[in-house]
């Protein structure tokens, strides 16, 4: 770890759709955009965002995979550092592999990813945690 970050002292976060909040940069708000790796396959689509409670920034991505008409529907969180792009045709590219997104740590998307899960999602993808 870096110094200045702590294990499991990450920020908390909210689901935005459920805050009736705005994100100060709309450009952020990605929500219902499709979701393709760098390869250019199709992983889903984000179907909410986890923004941080102190700096309301965004965080994590809910991607949505799968099911039909949302059931049997799989949810992954991405984090936001892997976003490499966010193209004019309603596409977010992230910068991993369709199966590395597949195989992510489980998530419950009726829970809000607590600081310890978060921590393991962006060592699982080989990104630093913010600073706080």
């Amino acid at each position: 770890m870096t110094e200045g970050r702590t294990r499991g002292a990450g920020p908390g976060l909210f689901r935005l759709s459920e805050s009736g909040l705005a994100l100060e940069d709309l450009t952020q708000d990605v929500r219902g955009l499709g979701v393709h790796d760098e390869d250019g396959e199709r992983i889903g689509a984000v179907k909410d965002l986890y923004a941080d409670t102190e700096e309301r920034k965004v965080r994590f991505l809910d991607v949505g995979a799968g099911g039909f008409v949302g059931l049997g529907q799989k949810h992954f969180l991405v984090p936001v550092e892997a976003v490499s792009e966010v193209r004019e045709d309603g596409v977010v590219v992230v910068a991993q592999k369709r199966q590395r997104v597949a195989d992510s740590p489980p998530f419950e998307a009726d829970v809000v990813p607590q600081p310890p899960y978060q921590d393991e999602l962006y060592e699982y993808y080989g990104y630093l945690p913010p600073l706080h």
